[in-house]
């Protein structure tokens, strides 16, 4: 029986980050990332930059305005594919 992961290395934390920022973690994955991030700047660093370029896209993605319609269009083609 393998023994549970005590911490992540730059690598696995790394490899965690995006789905890190978008909150799709178990709270055990979370609290291993987390936990990385306190002890080791570089990937402190790496995890600062990509949630500053995500809060970025975020902001730009608020402000555009859908044309009359797009939604509700949209919604009809998913139903349709889904038939």
């Amino acid at each position: 029986m393998t023994a549970p992961l005590t911490r992540y290395s730059c690598e696995e934390t790394f490899r965690r980050l995006d789905d890190f920022l978008d909150r799709e973690l178990t709270a055990a994955e979370t609290e291993l990332v987390n936990d990385h991030l306190l002890v080791c700047a570089a990937c402190a660093r790496e995890f600062r930059f990509e949630a500053s370029v995500l809060a970025g896209v975020r902001r730009s993605v608020q402000r555009i305005t859908l044309p009359d319609g797009l939604q509700a269009r949209v919604l009809t083609a998913l139903r349709a594919l889904g038939e």
